[in-house]
């Protein structure tokens, strides 16, 4: 199973993509796509869709799971956030690949162990998960990697498969 994780934005969005191979995780690719900022808003959507629509043609992924909108202070940057991640969601939809949502509780739960986990311990186990050299760069390609790999474990968990409420689709 191909995994497509998307850490939404606007002026970055971090891409991670896992095949999950009888539960062995490998990467893909990782990186960013970035829109400059002065660039009308509806330019910068179009943008987003474009490339997500590019990475969804490149890599043909069986899923695409994408982080829920936290929402901690700044509304004028969550407002920011939930535009990209739309734009996101819609360049799947369009595509007709299954969409799934998780928190970052849920995220780092599923990576880590704890829902509380640093950053950095996020970090470290995306790249021990994906037996990798170095832990990923940016940290907005960590995420979605770690997103990816979220994905593949519920996927693939028997509370999946029972009805759990473990995740929700789009």
């Amino acid at each position: 199973m191909v995994i497509l994780g998307i850490d939404p934005g606007v002026a970055t969005v971090g891409f991670g993509i896992v095949n999950n191979d009888k539960g062995t995780l490998h990467p893909e690719r990782y990186g960013t796509l970035t829109t400059h900022t002065g660039v009308r808003l509806a330019l910068r959507l179009t943008q987003i869709n474009s490339d997500v629509s590019e990475l969804i043609e490149t890599f043909k992924p069986d899923a695409i799971a994408v982080e829920e909108l936290f929402f901690n202070t700044n509304l004028k940057t969550a407002v920011a956030v939930a535009h990209g991640r739309a734009a996101a969601i819609l360049a799947g939809e369009s595509h007709g690949v299954p969409m799934f949502e998780y928190t970052p509780l849920q995220v780092k739960k599923a990576v880590v162990g704890y829902g509380r986990a640093t950053k950095k311990q996020v970090m470290d186990m995306v790249r021990r998960l994906l037996v990798m050299d170095q832990s990923p760069k940016p940290d907005d390609a960590a995420d979605a990697l770690a997103i990816a790999i979220c994905h593949a474990r519920f996927s693939s968990s028997l509370m999946s498969f029972k009805g759990a409420d473990t995740c929700s689709t789009i």
